[in-house]
């Protein structure tokens, strides 16, 4: 299979906080670690520099001027950018986080930070964004191969898929077992699909039938 996506090269940390002195220290801890940090003092900076194909994960301060912490959460839905988010703040409380984690946000970290703790939820969180990518890359590429099939291939194939057996899928369809055969053949060729449980994963990948 082709690959039509360029595997991220490492992970970047986005650290951002209008606070000169905590984005100083956290770069410094987080840089100590072997991953790359990318340091903003405001949100507007970030959304103007963010590199939407570079994996990494958003550790956000949520009190700032101008556009604060949810004030970003909310753009980058609107902008269909995502990345997950760590809050971090030092004046948090319950309708605030609550609101952060409904909107999809990792974690809510509260200032002065446990800088261990801060450190396992950006290696876990960039752990679950590595493989979030991966499964997208996946399906993206089994979308681009299930795009080269023909009306009646994907017609066949959702059969095969529901595990119809030839005959069955002739007679669904109004053709003859060979001519299913000879389209079977076709599928599995296309689908790049080494027998029938890969099929049947990539069906399911595509949306060609639901489990």
């Amino acid at each position: 299979m082709k690959k039509l996506i360029t595997k991220h090269q490492g992970k970047t940390v986005y650290l951002v906080d209008d606070d000169f002195a905590v984005r100083d220290s956290l770069s410094i801890m987080i840089q100590s670690t072997g991953l790359s940090v990318k340091c903003f003092d405001s949100a507007q900076a970030f959304l103007d520099n963010y590199e939407s194909k570079q994996l990494g994960c958003l550790v956000l301060d949520f009190l700032m001027p101008t556009m604060n912490g949810l004030d970003l959460q909310e753009e980058l839905k609107k902008r269909n950018i995502i990345i997950p988010i760590i809050f971090i703040s030092g004046h948090g409380n319950i309708p605030i986080s609550s609101k952060a984690f409904r909107n999809g946000a990792i974690d809510f970290l509260e200032k002065p930070l446990d800088a261990k703790l801060l450190l396992e939820r950006i290696n876990e969180t960039l752990n679950q964004a590595q493989l979030n990518w991966e499964k997208q890359c996946i399906n993206h590429e089994v979308m681009v191969l299930y795009s080269q099939l023909s009306t009646r291939e994907k017609e066949v194939m959702k059969l095969i898929a529901e595990s119809y057996s030839n005959k069955e899928a002739a007679r669904t369809l109004g053709i003859s077992n060979r001519t299913i055969e000879v389209h079977r053949a076709r599928v599995m060729e296309k689908m790049e699909a080494d027998n029938l449980a890969d099929l049947i994963v990539k069906a399911v990948s595509c949306g060609v039938i639901h489990v």
